[in-house]
């Protein structure tokens, strides 16, 4: 029998939306598929702003919403586009602007980038820390159904 959406949510006290807590249509989980990037196998998936790397330079991977906001965020980062890669009234390729000199780049909602981060079923593959402990600003968005996301 398939669990419903928020039946965790609600068994922990919550309301059953998981949108209300950030979490995105998957929970937080990593989405998979035929294409999965190889890293991601090896990166530790992270469901909850509670979660914390196991160790300083490790890989992680989400799909909840304020972990991924709260990252950017803790970096100056903005949810940005590309301009010119749009897709009618669709956001293109979708970045994070660190305040670099890209003039290419477009500052969105993070409404507008979690819909598109959803609706292309990304997956927000991530550091928190280089290996040396230094805060990395590394990320890259995986499509696991797509090889060219």
């Amino acid at each position: 029998m398939a669990e419903d959406k928020g039946s965790r949510n609600r068994e922990a006290g919550g309301s059953g939306d998981d949108e209300d807590l950030g979490a995105g249509p998957e929970g937080g989980k990593i989405r998979r598929g035929p294409d999965s990037a190889k890293s991601l196998k090896y990166s530790q998936e992270v469901t909850s702003t509670e979660d914390e790397p196991e160790r300083e330079g490790r890989s992680l991977a989400t799909t909840h919403h304020e972990v991924i906001k709260q990252w950017a965020e803790e970096r100056d980062g903005v949810p940005a586009t590309v301009e010119g890669t749009e897709h009618g009234d669709h956001l293109g390729v979708l970045r994070i602007d660190f305040g670099g000199k890209d003039d290419k780049l477009r500052h969105v909602s993070w409404e507008e980038w979690f819909d598109t981060f959803d609706s292309r079923k990304l997956n927000f593959i991530y550091q928190e820390q280089r290996s040396d402990g230094t805060q990395s600003n590394f990320f890259r968005l995986e499509n696991p159904n797509r090889e060219d996301a």
